[in-house]
């Protein structure tokens, strides 16, 4: 009797994950089926065609804007995972006043609404007045993107052993060495997850972007965004699988192989 409870309530358990997958990853196999769809239409599948692929390469609104995206997403992240990581180091590592209000402030991004935080950016350009376009779009990015980089690593840094540090230095190593040799590859796996939130963030973000982008800085879900009230057209779907499989690719690449380097570099140092 306990046994057949038992295997009842797997059995549940397994439904229940199943249905919390469907109803996640859905939506996302919608879209990738339409991109094959022979209709320009986005509410019945008529049948198989890989025309909506050659099709990207005729919108030139739409591949602007993809460029665009990934100018700043790419941009944005490099910036946005230099500066996090060190503050992130700062901040787990060092001891001064009004740290603890510096802690705070980091939130507030985070928490703020998307809309106070795109009007705050757009009222500062203005003050400043700096023309809205690239550079802007970079700025707000970066700005909404710190806080998670900097979460993301000292997440890594709790776990971090500083006596490696101290053993590197006891052997003649100075400060700059020791952080390149033995301190960023201790971290790598939380810097990289936060590069990739970044990453995702920025290539993601409408509010902000449409309060801090100029005429000839649309980004693709802007773009995305504006094509909704006439409808998405197919090649839009198109552009968002490849999108989807590029994502796929990198996270594969990045649980994977090179993650797996790092952790055996650490272990021979450690040896």
């Amino acid at each position: 009797m306990k046994q057949a409870k038992e295997k009842i309530i797997k059995a549940l358990g397994k439904i229940h994950a199943g249905l919390i997958l469907l109803f996640l990853y859905l939506p996302i196999m919608v879209v990738v089926v339409f991109s094959f769809n022979t209709s320009k239409r986005n509410i019945v599948f008529q049948g198989f065609t890989l025309e909506w692929y050659g099709k990207i390469f005729e919108n030139q609104r739409l591949l602007e804007s993809f460029k665009n995206t990934i100018i700043v997403a790419l941009t944005s992240t490099v910036i946005t995972t230099v500066i996090g990581t060190i503050g992130a180091i700062g901040l787990y590592k060092y001891k001064f006043k009004g740290k603890g209000v510096v802690d705070a402030l980091m939130y507030i991004p985070v928490v703020i609404p998307e809309i106070i935080l795109g009007i705050a950016l757009l009222s500062i350009f203005a003050i400043m007045k700096m023309p809205l376009g690239i550079l802007t779009l970079i700025i707000a990015h970066v700005t909404f993107s710190i806080p998670f980089v900097v979460f993301t690593v000292r997440a890594r840094l709790n776990g971090f052993d500083p006596s490696i540090e101290e053993a590197a230095m006891d052997l003649g190593a100075g400060r700059i060495r020791t952080f390149f040799e033995v301190t960023l590859p201790c971290i790598m796996p939380g810097v990289l997850a936060g590069a990739m939130l970044a990453l995702t963030l920025s290539m993601d973000d409408v509010i902000i972007s449409f309060f801090t982008t100029g005429p000839t800085s649309t980004t693709l879900p802007m773009q995305i965004y504006s094509m909704v009230r006439s409808g998405v057209s197919p090649d839009v779907n198109a552009l968002s699988t490849l999108i989807l499989v590029g994502t796929i690719a990198v996270v594969v690449i990045t649980q994977g192989g090179l993650f797996s380097l790092i952790k055996t570099k650490i272990t021979k140092k450690k040896i």
